[in-house]
């Protein structure tokens, strides 16, 4: 989800549910050492609770990296051991790393050791020639034996020679049943299920299996299923999508006020109208105006207007439901 889950992005799902766990984008270990941290790191307290997802391949720039993020109060450090991407391929880390069981058990366990918060791995169940039944599992054996606990499986090969990294996402079979027979062989740990999941009733399938469900673009293209999450996997109350997108309109003018660019945030809420009556329009007012650089607020607004109510009542600032 690289450049799709950012702070932005992560604020306005976190509207929408009040329990899920969200991800950033994968940040490499160098850059939370030398980059400018607050803009590469730093987020909102509403997002929790929010995991920080890093790249790389040396334990003591991980270890390092794992220790920047916990300080910065992520309650999670995640280890990407499953992108395909050209980027990620060059600089030995994602997905390559599922060659490499062994270094992938040095990194976990060196970031185990920096921090108290949880060091977790998301994985691909193989790469190109691997045999996933062994590849899988050797990975999670060996991460299990370094202190790791927690696995989020992308329930796909990466074919790193001859796909490209949005083929990748779709292209290579999805094998829940092997997910499925890792989690009943280690009753212990926690398995996620990630990879080709289309509804919240395919995801409440899988969790008859499996301890939890990430959802990646559907998530991202279709954020309104978000609102029925808290309700239906964690007994929480219902949310609104229109009082979720009220909530953000708040953010995202307080946002624009310190000089972030509307479009940066608008470009994560083209998809919450799906399906709804005006969510062309809405698509079609945010992304003709929002990209200007001198777009204010009211280019949010006249997009919203254009769906109707109750939502219309938003634009005109008459709705200031807060969340719970």
């Amino acid at each position: 989800m690289m450049e799709w889950t950012d702070r932005h992005c992560r604020m306005f799902h976190r509207q929408l549910s009040s329990r899920a766990r969200l991800y950033t984008e994968m940040v490499t270990a160098q850059a939370a050492i030398r980059g400018n941290r607050e803009i590469l790191l730093g987020f909102d307290p509403a997002e929790h609770p929010v995991a920080l997802q890093l790249g790389g391949s040396t334990p003591a720039a991980l270890a390092e990296a794992a220790k920047i993020g916990a300080d910065f109060g992520y309650d999670e450090i995640n280890l990407n051991v499953g992108c395909p991407s050209d980027r990620v391929q060059s600089g030995k880390f994602g997905a390559g790393l599922m060659l490499e069981p062994d270094l992938v058990a040095d990194c976990v366990a060196a970031m185990g050791a920096a921090v108290s918060v949880p060091v977790t791995v998301k994985c691909r169940i193989g790469v190109d020639d691997q045999d996933p039944e062994v590849a899988l599992r050797t990975l999670i054996a060996k991460c299990k034996t370094a202190g790791t606990t927690i696995f989020v499986v992308h329930a796909r090969k990466a074919l790193l020679q001859g796909l490209s990294p949005r083929e990748n996402r779709a292209v290579p079979p999805l094998d829940y049943d092997l997910v499925y027979a890792v989690k009943r062989e280690n009753p212990d740990l926690t398995i996620v299920l990630n990879g080709g999941i289309t509804s919240l009733d395919a995801a409440e399938e899988c969790l008859k299996h499996v301890d939890g469900v990430m959802l990646g673009r559907l998530a991202y293209q279709s954020p309104a299923l978000l609102a029925d999450v808290d309700a239906r996997f964690f007994g929480g109350a219902e949310r609104s999508v229109d009082t979720a997108l009220a909530a953000f309109v708040d953010y995202a003018e307080k946002k624009r006020a310190e000089g972030v660019p509307l479009h940066a945030m608008t470009r994560h809420i083209l998809g919450v109208f799906h399906g709804r009556h005006g969510a062309r329009q809405f698509r079609r007012t945010l992304s003709e105006n929002a990209p200007r650089y001198d777009a204010g607020i009211d280019v949010l607004r006249q997009a919203i207007a254009q769906v109707g109510a109750p939502v219309s009542e938003i634009a005109n600032g008459i709705v200031a439901e807060e969340l719970g």
